[in-house]
């Protein structure tokens, strides 16, 4: 009996090892590559939130490596396919409050980025955090786009702010 678990001892780790996720440069490069090829804009929005995780796993670990100036070309890269998305949504022309799908994904994918921005800047000097303000400054004016977007007749919005689309 004994020799039996061994095997499937054995047996386990060789699956899990198997199954392990790719390595996390790996995976940035599946991720991104498939944002790259998408060429739907809600598609496109939806694989925000699995490149923001995979980016800002990257990110926080050169921050803590100081690869400062190689987080902060990641971050730039990660801002401008958010933009992106962005930009795209809207040239869509639909109503976001009715038809959310690529709206609320890369909302998501936003509000967790500055999370996680957020945390990298307290272990940044303020000379280091300068770059990394501007950028949080730009994602979070798109955060509260996409909100009002998404949340077009909450209290404190103008009537005329967020258009209502069809």
């Amino acid at each position: 009996m004994p020799a039996t678990f061994r095997i499937r001892g054995v047996f386990a780790a060789i699956l899990a090892v198997s199954l392990f996720p790719f390595s996390q440069q790996d995976r940035l490069q599946q991720v991104r590559s498939r944002f790259e090829r998408e060429t739907d804009p809600v598609r496109r929005a939806k694989l925000m939130v699995p490149l923001e995780k995979v980016e800002f796993d990257q990110i926080e670990k050169q921050v803590s490596g100081s690869e400062l100036s190689a987080a902060l070309d990641n971050l730039r890269e990660y801002e401008n396919d958010a933009t992106g998305c962005g930009k795209s949504l809207d040239a869509l022309g639909v109503n976001a409050e009715k038809h959310s799908a690529g709206f609320k994904e890369l909302e998501i994918s936003v509000r967790e980025s500055l999370r996680r921005l957020n945390n990298v800047l307290v272990s940044l000097s303020a000379d280091e955090q300068k770059p990394f303000l501007e950028i949080r400054d730009d994602l979070d004016q798109l955060n509260r786009h996409l909100i009002k977007e998404l949340f077009p007749s909450q209290p404190g919005n103008s009537p005329g702010a967020a258009k209502p689309k069809n």
